[in-house]
Parts: C-alpha cells; sequence; structure tokens
C-alpha cells in the first residue's frame, strides 16, 4: 500500500482513538453504581437510573473493544503488516479499508467465519 494512503489511515485511526477516549471520560460518571436512597428516587426512577447505568456500561466495554481494534491497527502500520488479511494473507480491498480502517479480513475470508 502506498505510503500517502497509510498516513491517511493513520490519521483516522489516530482520530477515532482520540473520540473514543474523551466519550470514555466523558461518560465514566454514568457507569457508576446507582444510589438506592429511596427517600430522594421513587422505584421507577430507581429502575431507569439501572438500566441507564447498564447501558453505560455495556457502551464502555465497546469502547474497549474498539479502541483495541484501533491499536491493533496502528502496530500493523507500523509493523508494515497493514491492509493484508490475517486470513489469506491476500490484500484487503482498500474502500473496504476505507469504511472501517480496523478490519483485519478481506471479505472472502470474513464471509467464511
Amino acid at each position: 500500500m502506498e505510503e500517502q494512503k497509510l498516513n491517511s489511515f493513520r490519521s483516522q485511526l489516530l482520530r477515532l482513538k482520540t473520540e473514543l477516549e474523551n466519550l470514555s471520560q466523558s461518560s465514566s460518571e454514568q457507569a457508576k453504581p446507582v444510589t438506592l436512597d429511596q427517600t430522594s428516587v421513587g422505584r421507577l426512577s430507581r429502575m431507569d437510573s439501572i438500566q441507564g447505568q447498564q447501558m453505560a456500561i455495556e457502551l464502555k466495554r465497546r469502547r474497549q473493544s474498539q479502541l483495541a481494534k484501533i491499536k491493533a491497527a496502528l502496530k500493523r502500520i507500523d509493523d508494515g503488516k497493514y491492509g493484508f488479511c490475517l486470513g489469506c494473507k491476500n490484500q484487503i480491498n482498500r474502500h473496504r479499508l476505507e469504511f472501517d480502517p480496523t478490519h483485519t479480513l478481506c471479505v472472502d475470508c470474513a464471509e467464511k467465519i
């Protein structure tokens, strides 16, 4: 893959990484345990709070998973292995990487899984 395109993917991945890290910091308050003070919050409000907390925890897990994929993609760029399928070792279609720069498999290998 040409150097200019690799730099473009690196910039995109770094931008995504920064956005996810900023979102993680700003939403960490929502994942904290819900206090069960019945004098200040009614039963339905507590249930809403618990549901909101669980959603925040799942979002945090998904962000961490996406961050791991981004870091792995950046490492593959540094190692000169970016853009090659981990299954068949062929080059991944550029349009597939433009859609999601963290892809590790070509279309054929992804369909097999």
